[in-house]
């Protein structure tokens, strides 16, 4: 995207001339002020992407990881099947919990709609420490279809990968590895959490890959900043 050539965001706002029923002239001054400021972070989040995607690849991947599936052992090789691409999501359900992550749970029921759409172009897969019964079991209560789910046989990937914290508990990690020349590569891990988050923020990535999130913030409320995901709810009211 070349900058130099661009309309400016604010030209562009006023170009839009979108307008709704009933509303006053100081609302569409200020909702035309906003979106000359969202078409300035459309621009942004491509240029991220464009250095993103312009990445040297990672550090080569020597250790020869192995993962339970449904239909036996895999290797990290496997589980490209037939893509140059992995993704690779580790959800925060180790044997030492008696439940999953409701904030993993929310974002990987919203992915799992997706996943036929992602494996067109990438291979996905979803890596916890908890046995494949147990990932299996929970797929089934949770009506999940699509997420290949696998079972880190040693915790030796996920503790190489950030997935495990200092005291040996779960941690979420989203890692994308690439396959070049046969051998493979880490590729990008959003590498951001506490030390990288700014006063009265969430440490959330960027970008974030909750859709829930996204909905919420093109509200009038925005995000709860003390309320988080549930893995129930009272449907009674």
């Amino acid at each position: 995207m070349d900058a130099n050539n661009l309309v400016s965001a604010r030209e562009l706002a006023r170009r839009n001339g979108l307008s709704f029923p009933n509303e006053s002239p100081q609302y569409r001054q200020a909702r035309d002020d906003l979106l000359a400021e969202e078409i300035e972070l459309r621009r942004h989040i491509e240029r991220v992407a464009e250095q993103r995607r312009a990445l040297p690849l990672g550090g080569q991947v020597t250790k020869d990881y192995r993962f339970q599936g449904p239909d036996g052992e895999m290797t990290l090789k496997d589980l490209f099947a037939d893509k140059p691409t992995l993704v690779i999501y580790n959800y925060m359900y180790g044997p030492q919990r008696e439940r999953p992550c409701p904030m993993c749970t929310s974002m990987l029921s919203a992915l799992d709609g997706e996943i036929p759409d992602i494996r067109q172009q990438v291979a996905f897969a979803v890596v916890a420490r908890s046995p494949i019964e147990r990932l299996l079991a929970f797929k089934k209560e949770r009506g999940w279809h699509h997420l290949p789910l696998y079972s880190d046989m040693t915790d030796e990937f996920s503790r190489d990968y950030h997935a495990i914290g200092p005291d040996g508990s779960d941690d979420a990690a989203y890692n994308v590895f690439a396959i070049r020349d046969g051998r493979i590569h880490h590729f990008w891990n959003p590498e951001m959490g506490p030390a990288t988050a700014d006063p009265g923020q969430d440490p959330r990535g960027a970008p974030d890959f909750m859709p829930l999130w996204t909905v919420l913030d093109t509200t009038p409320e925005g995000r709860p900043p003390t309320w988080y995901p549930s893995l129930t709810y009272n449907t009674t009211r």
